[in-house]
């Protein structure tokens, strides 16, 4: 499953947020933007989107940006998914037929039924709390250009 910039800007822009919450109250949206070297205009939808569903808080003005709340550690992935728009039809098909179902399998539909069940599990169950305790001291990196 490929995922969209907007899920992929997403995690990375709440993950920044929780990394950098422990030294400051808020962080504002052009520095995300430039240390995630992504287009400003384009996470600041999605930040507000963020804010919307209840993941962060955000305050304008001079000491205004985004921070986090109670939620923001226990959001799931699949949230984030649902939020960016990436959530597939449940039934379509991997290899994009249009008549794929249990009824006219298409030659993977069997297979991919399981791996379909097993990564929905895994985005289910893995919360941003889970990826925040990635034990790589690199991860940072993995994010971020700094």
């Amino acid at each position: 499953m490929v995922f969209s910039k907007s899920f992929g800007y997403a995690v990375r822009g709440v993950l920044y947020i929780a990394i950098m919450n422990g030294d400051r109250k808020r962080i504002q949206l052009d520095e995300i933007a430039e240390k995630l070297t992504v287009p400003r205009f384009f996470l600041g939808k999605i930040m507000q989107k963020m804010v919307k569903e209840g993941i962060l808080e955000s305050g304008k003005g001079k000491y205004g940006g985004f921070s986090m709340n109670e939620n923001t550690l226990k959001t799931t992935l699949i949230k984030l998914i649902e939020i960016t728009g990436d959530k597939d039809e449940p039934d379509s098909c991997v290899l994009r037929f249009r008549k794929c179902n249990k009824l006219n399998p298409c030659p993977m539909h069997q297979e991919t039924e399981v791996l379909r069940k097993e990564w929905n599990n895994l985005l289910q169950t893995t919360t941003l709390e889970i990826l925040l305790a990635n034990p790589n001291p690199n991860f940072i990196r993995s994010i971020a250009t700094t």
